[in-house]
């Protein structure tokens, strides 16, 4: 991998956009190289993961404007289909996923972001969609997930003025869900990384896919089927069995020795 770093720790991985000379903008080989590093991710072992950018001063700074300042309309929808795909295989990732954003998160890199389950910012963090002062229309899911995320009213405002907003109204319109100053961003979301992989992982990504097939569902009888069906289907597995019998039994040393060894 040339643009992507890939640390495993623990029950939790970290994946850094590594292109920090282009501020971690995204071009093809950099969405190629995050395709093929969220396939090999060990799902056995790995219960969250973390997504950054290399450096202080962006997350990612949007797509190349370079490679797409030459793209027919053809090659500009497929350029847009295949960061779509990668993004789309992002948000419905079975595991929870955490954008560390520090710095810039402009155009494509709000809309890495806003793939993840969990966005929280440094203070000098600035996210936006600046692609009609290029020409063009948000191109990796910008005008579908900022609506869904901000409300239609914000997101129209943001997206037509191609204005930036900074960290604290980031915070504020609820882009992002904590602000941290840089030194500590890093840690914090590897502390939330850590507090979510020690949970019990068939609960978790039940829970991710309940609120996104869910969201997704045409009322809300249909999206209360879909919880229905993922509640029952964490009873009889061992994470179910032990935490219950856990609650449920004073003696929890003697519920840690019976499901030790199973």
């Amino acid at each position: 991998m040339e643009y992507i770093l890939y640390e495993v720790k623990g029950q939790y991985a970290i994946i850094t956009i590594n292109r920090e000379k282009a501020l971690n903008a995204l071009n093809s080989q950099v969405l190629d190289e995050l395709n093929e590093t969220l396939d090999n991710v060990d799902l056995n072992e790995i219960r969250a993961l973390i997504i950054t950018g290399a450096g202080e001063k962006s997350f990612v700074a949007g797509a190349d404007i370079g490679e797409m300042s030459t793209l027919t309309k053809a090659e500009g929808e497929a350029f847009g289909k295949k960061g779509n795909d990668v993004f789309r295989k992002l948000e419905t990732f079975p595991i929870p996923v955490i954008a560390a954003v520090n710095g810039f998160a402009l155009g494509g890199g709000c809309e890495l972001s806003m793939s993840c389950d969990i966005r929280i910012a440094s203070e000098n963090a600035v996210f936006g969609q600046p692609e009609v002062g290029l020409g063009i229309t948000p191109g990796f899911g910008g005008t579908q997930r900022l609506a869904r995320l901000i409300g239609a009213g914000m997101a129209k405002q943001m997206i037509y003025t191609a204005r930036n907003i900074k960290a604290d109204e980031a915070l504020r319109v609820g882009l992002v869900n904590a602000l941290y100053p840089m030194e500590e961003l890093l840690p914090a979301a590897e502390k939330m990384a850590s507090g979510i992989a020690k949970n019990a992982p068939i609960a978790v990504r039940n829970c991710k896919k309940a609120i996104n097939d869910g969201l997704d569902a045409a009322n809300m009888d249909d999206a209360l089927v879909i919880e229905e069906k993922l509640f029952g289907d964490c009873f009889e597995t061992e994470d179910q069995k032990y935490g219950m019998a856990f609650f449920l039994d004073k003696n929890k040393e003697k519920v840690k020795e019976a499901f030790k060894n199973k």
